[in-house]
């Protein structure tokens, strides 16, 4: 497989890691927008905990998936510098070994934690979106029990 055939196997892959990401991010918006909208006009009361539940699920999937986003772009930038110091390119290091390999070990650490921290994100950004959607269920159901009941 040539370099040319990786490269563009790489850029396929961030690109759909990075519409998925935004399409959970826009999924969790868009059902805390419509939890308000749709309870506008109702009065507090404990038979909307679930809803509260909900909504909150989806603002922590929403705050989770824009910590995903910014490990990732950390990780992106530290993977550019690496490039630029294993090539001898980096300004700060320039074409000494020693501080090629020292730079280079540090910054692949860095990679490492941030892709750790990504994956956790990314993981708690889709469980919480999850959970904010079984939580409205849950609160819709209970609601039309109570509806029910008073008739």
């Amino acid at each position: 497989m040539s370099s040319e055939q990786i490269t563009e196997i790489y850029r396929q892959h961030r690109t759909a890691q990075d519409k998925y990401s935004y399409f959970l991010l826009a999924a969790a918006a868009s059902a805390v927008a419509f939890a308000l909208t749709r309870t506008q006009e109702t009065i507090l009361s404990w038979s909307m905990l679930p809803l509260g539940v909900a909504i909150l699920c989806w603002g922590l999937s929403f705050f989770f998936g824009c910590r995903q986003l910014g490990y990732v772009m950390s990780s992106l930038y530290s993977n550019q510098e690496l490039l630029k110091i294993q090539s001898g390119n980096h300004p700060a290091v320039g074409q000494h070994p020693g501080y090629i390999a020292a730079a280079s070990e540090g910054i692949k650490t860095a990679i490492d934690h941030n892709s750790d921290k990504a994956s956790l994100f990314a993981n708690m950004q889709f469980w919480f979106l999850i959970w904010g959607a079984i939580s409205y269920i849950v609160w819709h159901i209970f609601e039309m029990y109570l509806r029910t009941v008073r008739t």
